[in-house]
């Protein structure tokens, strides 16, 4: 009798323990559809700057607070850094330096915990912070790291939106014209994304403008 009745307390604390950790999983699974839902709201369709900002600054304020109630989930802090990092882009000046250096570390430590997660976004977001940043000494920036991550990326996501439309602008901007339409254009027929509609619109936006000064290059040499 007693055995039967250690059984039925393992079982009933196993059932327990299973549904707490799916209904973390769905808090923090709503969270980062709201961090996604809002980035995009505020890059692509807010366009008054002042505004802008203080949306992204506040935005990014909370993502952060996201990712340290998940401390050892990958996808919050690849999600606060993309914010923080799209909160520097559009601030600019001195004080970006010190917000990609935060984004670069929130997404180390997204690697270190599941260097998967989603589709090897941390990879594709390292790889674009290291050749947008500026080099030493203002910066981090390194062109043969944002290659290497950028590359490890498509390679986890081949056919993503995301990591192609990156490695297609670093590839612009090394001056490798010929081979970033290429890699843009399999950006720009990635897979729609039911659940992210406004940001695909704008990253498509972003793609054909790229494919077009890429173009423009070839055209004038």
């Amino acid at each position: 009798m007693n055995k039967i009745k250690l059984i039925f307390s393992i079982l009933v604390l196993l059932i327990s323990s299973s549904l707490h950790a799916e209904a973390g999983k769905s808090a923090m699974d709503n969270d980062i559809q709201r961090m996604q839902h809002e980035w995009a709201q505020i890059k692509y369709t807010e366009k008054d700057k002042d505004t802008q900002e203080k949306k992204i600054a506040a935005l990014a304020k909370a993502a952060v607070d996201v990712a340290g109630r998940y401390p050892n989930s990958a996808e919050p802090k690849i999600w606060a850094a993309i914010i923080v990092s799209t909160q520097a882009g559009i601030e600019g000046g001195l004080g970006a330096l010190s917000l990609v250096k935060q984004a670069k570390e929130l997404l180390e430590a997204a690697t270190k915990i599941n260097p998967n997660a989603l589709d090897g976004s941390a990879y594709t977001s390292l790889g674009s912070l290291y050749y947008q940043v500026p080099g030493w000494p203002l910066g981090f920036g390194d062109n043969n790291k944002a290659k290497a991550n950028l590359e490890q990326a498509r390679a986890l996501n081949p056919n993503g939106i995301d990591p192609n439309y990156f490695y297609g602008d670093f590839l612009l901007g090394q001056g490798e014209y010929a081979e970033a339409i290429k890699v843009l254009k399999v950006a720009l027929n990635a897979p729609a994304r039911p659940d992210r509609p406004v940001a695909d619109e704008g990253r498509r936006t972003e793609i054909k403008e790229a494919i077009a000064k890429a173009k423009a290059y070839l055209e004038d040499n």
